[in-house]
């Protein structure tokens, strides 16, 4: 048998890793001494070592590679695993195909630009999400604002168990854009609020659940006139990093205060465009 600093230097392993799979019960010394404490190893114990390290090479876990080990699994069930930890290797390599190309892209811009880019676009998935809204045609896109009023008169009665978040501060509210291209009249837009719970639709007022999906993101802190800035900083993220626009893009309200103008600077609002890649 060996002490545990010889059999360190056999398998070439760190002494503390030796000892930390014997606190996580993954490779127990043979034997301990249980006067001096010294543990002592023995090469018959060098095929689980082997195949401790094998697994761990294939990334798994140690609470999985103590699974592998203790338990009598099938070849089907080891294939299982093995694709499983493929599929999550697939998986990262994508992600990582993606961090690049952000990568690239942004250095791209700075070395374009020669500055630090002024809005940071993160792509981020949105669970569904529940609103009331009236949907017009409207003369410019700064009319949105006055359909507010008709959607919060529909939501009235219901005010303080469906108005969600913050229905004590009139709520939060949204803008959904259903043009497919830049127009600067005859605008397909909609005012909406969002809902914890469904209610009774009126009028021209409808309520319905926007869908899951992933969206591109951007927050623009400034006023409404300067925020075409922000939709023109999405649009050319989504170019540059091979996605395409998947259905109508959002403005959500996250600070303003009345009364509503379009140069105040300190309003906050978040741009969402739903992506997918091209």
């Amino acid at each position: 048998m060996f002490k545990i600093g010889e059999f360190s230097k056999l398998v070439r392993i760190p002494t503390a890793t030796l000892r930390f799979y014997d606190q996580v019960d993954l490779l127990k010394p043979l034997h301990v001494d249980r006067f001096t404490g010294y543990r002592y190893y023995s090469v018959s114990q060098l095929p689980r070592l082997n195949r401790i390290l094998a697994l761990k090479g294939l990334g798994f876990s140690l609470e999985q590679i103590a699974d592998l080990l203790d338990e009598e699994l099938t070849p089907e069930q080891m294939r299982g695993m093995l694709r499983l930890r493929h599929a999550q290797i697939n998986q990262q390599l994508a992600d990582m195909q993606s961090q690049l190309v952000e990568v690239e892209s942004r250095l791209h811009q700075i070395e374009r630009e020669d500055q630090m880019p002024t809005y940071d676009v993160v792509l981020k998935p949105v669970e569904p999400l529940l609103v009331a809204y009236v949907r017009d045609i409207l003369p410019d896109h700064s009319a949105v604002g006055g359909l507010y009023g008709e959607v919060y008169e529909a939501i009235r009665p219901y005010l303080s168990e469906a108005l969600h978040p913050n229905p004590e501060n009139g709520g939060q509210t949204l803008v959904i854009w259903f043009d497919t291209e830049f127009k600067t009249s005859d605008v397909d837009g909609a005012a909406a609020f969002m809902l914890r719970r469904r209610i009774p639709a009126s009028g021209r007022v409808r309520v319905e659940e926007l869908p899951a999906v992933t969206m591109a993101s951007v927050v623009h802190h400034g006023a409404y006139n300067t925020i075409s800035d922000a939709h023109n900083a999405v649009h050319k993220w989504i170019e540059a990093n091979g996605y395409e626009i998947a259905g109508p893009d959002r403005e959500i309200n996250l600070f303003h205060s009345p009364p509503i103008t379009r140069d105040n600077p300190t309003y906050v609002t978040e741009i969402q465009y739903p992506v997918e890649k091209a």
